[in-house]
């Protein structure tokens, strides 16, 4: 009689899930899709971030949701390392991204040791699982084309 060997178990993801809000559900949906998205006015056509229900430059109501590009520059970093980080093996890259689009985006950089990480890194979105089942938009550098 032979055993049937198992596959070992993905391991659970440790990303706490993040919060959604009445404004934030749908650029949280689409995350959860890997689908990057933002918000447009629909009057004045700044782009803004956080979602939110007024446009924080012409006031107007009037909000359109856009599919962003997903690459950006790193504008500023950081490496919290105490109190050390819930749920990170290693203290994480914490950046402010700047994106193409012109939006300011607070996220994590994986996939560089912080000896390498570097201000005006291009980067690229990439997605990560948190739990409850949800997906967060972090960045990689951006491979060379």
């Amino acid at each position: 009689m032979t055993e049937a060997t198992e596959a070992p178990a993905t391991p659970k993801p440790t990303r706490i899930a993040p919060i959604v809000t009445l404004d934030s559900k749908s650029f949280w949906d689409a995350a959860d899709r890997e689908e990057f998205v933002g918000q447009k006015c629909g009057d004045c056509g700044q782009f803004t971030f956080p979602p939110r229900p007024m446009c924080p430059h012409c006031h107007s109501l009037a909000r359109v949701e856009v599919k962003l590009s997903g690459y950006g520059t790193v504008h500023s970093y950081t490496i919290p390392r105490h109190p050390h980080p819930f749920g990170f093996k290693e203290a994480p890259v914490v950046a402010v991204i700047l994106l193409d689009e012109g939006i300011r985006f607070v996220s994590n950089v994986v996939g560089v040791t912080p000896e390498d990480m570097k201000f005006d890194m291009p980067v690229e979105v990439m997605f990560e699982p948190t739990m409850n089942q949800h997906k967060l938009p972090v960045f990689r550098p951006r491979s060379t084309r």
